[in-house]
This record gives C-alpha cells, sequence and structure tokens, in this order.
C-alpha cells in the first residue's frame, strides 16, 4: 500500500481516523482539545492497539494551531467539527454558537492546502433555517483564500457569491460534493443520518463519487418476513404474527429478487450484539439502571438498525440509548454495546468515566462507515 498522510481535527473517541486508518490512510497528526477523548486514544496507543500505535495524538484548541506546518506534507485533511451548533437537540444557534468549528476547519484547509478534505457533521446542518450558513461554508471550503476579514458574514458571502458566479477560480480552490447519508446502508446497526462534505483540490483530477449504498431495509424486511432467513442466523423461531399485507409481500418480492443490484440486509441490534451475548468479562459492558419509557423516549428494538447513538447534553438520553430486550423490558446500552453499535473494533477499549465514554461513542462517526468511504477516496489516491 502507497502511504498518504492525513491530519484529523476534533478527533475525539477516533471514530473517523481509525476508519480512515483502515481505509490505507497514515495520520501525520490528530488534534483533540477534551482530555478524556485523548485519554481513550492514549490508553489504545500505550496498550499496543496495533492499528493505531504510531498515532500522535496532540491534546489542545485547533484555535491555536498553525497548520502552515502541515503544507505539502499530508495529502487528505479529516475531521468532525462539533456538530451541538446545528444538533436537532442543541440551542440551534449555527454560527453564533461558541462551539462553531467550520471556521477553524477552512482555515486547516486554507493553510495546510491538502489535495482533499473530508467533514461529518449532523443532519440538521441541512435544516432549511441553516440554508445560509450552510451555503456560506460550502463556499468558504472552495474558495478558501477569500478571507473574511472585517467583513461582516452578510458581506463575506456577497463577495464569495459574486466570485463564484463569475466562473473563474484563481488561486487555491475546491470542487466540493457533500452529500447526506444513512449509515444503516452502509452495514451499520443504526439509523444514523449524517452530512458528509469531500472537497478536491483544484489540481487534484479524479471523477470520485460517494460510494453507493450496500444494504437496504427491503431486504431486511425480505430476510425476515418472507425468506426467514434472519430469525434463523439468530437460531430464533419465527414470529406468529407477520406485519406485511399481501401487497408488502409482492412489492417486497418484486424489489429483492428481480433487482439487478442486490443489496445486503440492513444490520440489527441483534446482529452487533450477538458476539457480546456470547463471552463473558467484556470489558465496559457493565449494565447501568434506571431505563424508563415514556411519551417519545422509547429505546431500540432489537430487530432493526438502532436509534442514533447520541451524546446528549448530560451524557446519556435514554430514548436513543435504551434497549427494548425480547420480554418487553427496556435497559440503557452498556458502553460496549454503543461502541458495538457504532462499529468499535471489540478490542477498542474506553476508560474514561461511564458518562463521558457514552459522549464520545455518541460524538463519533462510525468507524465502518469511514472506512467504506476512506477506501473510495483511497483509490482515487492510488
Amino acid at each position: 500500500m502507497i502511504s498518504i498522510k492525513t491530519l484529523e481535527l476534533f478527533a475525539g473517541a477516533g471514530g473517523l481516523a481509525l476508519g480512515l486508518q483502515m481505509a490505507g490512510f497514515n495520520h501525520v497528526a490528530l488534534y483533540e482539545r477534551d482530555s478524556a477523548a485523548c485519554k481513550n486514544l492514549n490508553f489504545n496507543i500505550q496498550n499496543d492497539f496495533s492499528p493505531i500505535k504510531n498515532w500522535n495524538v496532540i491534546q489542545t484548541d485547533v484555535r491555536s494551531v498553525n497548520y502552515r506546518q502541515f503544507e505539502g506534507k499530508i495529502q487528505l485533511l479529516a475531521g468532525g467539527p462539533p456538530c451541538q451548533p446545528f444538533s436537532r437537540g442543541g440551542k440551534h444557534k449555527s454560527c453564533d454558537d461558541a462551539r462553531d468549528m467550520f471556521p477553524e476547519a477552512i482555515r486547516a484547509v486554507r493553510e495546510s492546502r491538502p489535495k482533499a478534505f473530508i467533514f461529518e457533521n449532523v443532519q440538521g446542518l441541512l435544516r432549511k433555517n441553516f440554508q445560509t450558513y450552510f451555503n456560506y461554508i460550502l463556499l468558504q471550503l472552495q474558495y478558501p483564500e477569500i478571507v473574511r476579514g472585517d467583513m461582516t458574514l452578510q458581506e463575506h458571502l456577497s463577495r464569495l457569491e459574486k466570485y463564484h458566479s463569475f466562473g473563474s477560480a484563481d488561486g487555491l480552490f475546491y470542487r466540493v460534493l457533500f452529500h447526506e447519508i444513512n449509515a444503516a446502508d452502509y452495514g451499520i446497526p443504526q439509523n444514523r443520518r449524517r452530512v458528509i462534505l469531500v472537497g478536491f483540490r483544484s489540481d487534484f483530477h479524479t471523477n470520485w463519487s460517494f460510494p453507493f449504498p450496500t444494504h437496504s431495509r427491503a431486504t431486511l424486511e425480505y430476510s425476515k418476513w418472507i425468506s426467514a432467513d434472519y430469525w434463523a442466523e439468530h437460531n430464533l423461531p419465527v414470529p406468529q404474527e407477520n406485519p406485511l399485507t399481501s401487497a408488502d409481500i409482492r412489492n417486497l418480492r418484486h424489489n429483492v429478487e428481480e433487482n439487478i443490484f442486490p443489496l445486503q440486509r440492513w444490520r440489527t441490534v441483534r446482529d452487533a450484539l450477538k458476539n457480546l451475548s456470547e463471552a463473558e468479562n467484556i470489558f465496559n459492558n457493565e449494565l447501568r439502571s434506571g431505563a424508563k419509557v415514556y411519551k417519545g423516549h422509547s429505546g431500540s428494538s432489537l430487530d432493526m438498525p438502532s436509534k442514533a447513538i447520541k451524546a446528549g447534553v448530560h451524557g446519556v438520553p435514554g430514548g436513543e440509548n435504551m434497549l427494548i430486550e425480547d420480554d418487553g423490558r427496556v435497559r440503557y446500552y452498556t458502553v460496549r454495546e454503543s461502541a458495538e453499535i457504532q462499529t468499535f473494533p471489540h478490542n477498542y477499549i474506553f476508560v474514561a468515566s461511564y458518562s463521558e465514554n457514552m459522549r464520545q461513542i455518541g460524538n463519533a462517526v462510525p468507524v465502518e462507515l469511514a472506512r467504506v468511504i476512506g477506501e473510495s477516496l483511497y483509490e482515487k489516491f492510488k
């Protein structure tokens, strides 16, 4: 494999960085401000978790970093700027939120001048009331050398729009793509909708596009209610009540059996946790009591992808981080179970406090999703 150097910002629990590493990229440095996140990363490095044993984790605020030191030394810039300014569960303050780090991500692009970049954020970034700011982000990523300076946001946006409409780019310019994806469509056992932004420097000529989905709900429903393969895989009897109508069955047969581009079935919570139920003395797998069901707060079914694992302002928001057992009782996911649903490797350990671990896992990019996108990018770099 050829060595393609990467710089990682907002490393967090390491989900994006780990997936890119598995895809073939090599990280020059990983920046993260949070001490608990750095504690988890460094523990795995020091305990010889082989994929990351050479990582250089730097605990600092990205606003203090001079990225010019990386110009010509990295090919890919990656990161997940904090999502709280745009999250449906946050205060929706967008650029007025002090945690908005897109300006820093854009500065990193401007100063390090990578061949390509990849950034991840929440689906809420595409909400109608953020549309103007999202367009502003895209234009800044396309023309990172047109700096705001003393201009107001609106003045800067206007200048960028005029430059863009002129149709000719001088200096540093990136071709930027964005896509809203559901992690479940790529084999992650979780309904997790996120926005991925990818940019290519103008002199990096490639015909890259986002990877096609590999998994589908239709195939899962077919596997459960027509072929019954799903239940056989888990040594379970087929439930007596079939929720599908005859019309549903006809449609599924047509969509699955006659599809010339067959997709694998969505992976479920039961799939993700199967190995844990067969093992003993697993680290990070301690149960927490207190889970309750109430309106809008119901937990995830075992036989569907999980609801999106979330960080929450105070650690664990019960509805998203709860599991409904076969007998109907609910309980919280353990740290290990949450990590499995986020597709962290089984031997990747979290050693911070319970609430900190759950927050970091909830904020992470699913490792397998990062690997899938990373592999498609790596092919173009080769």
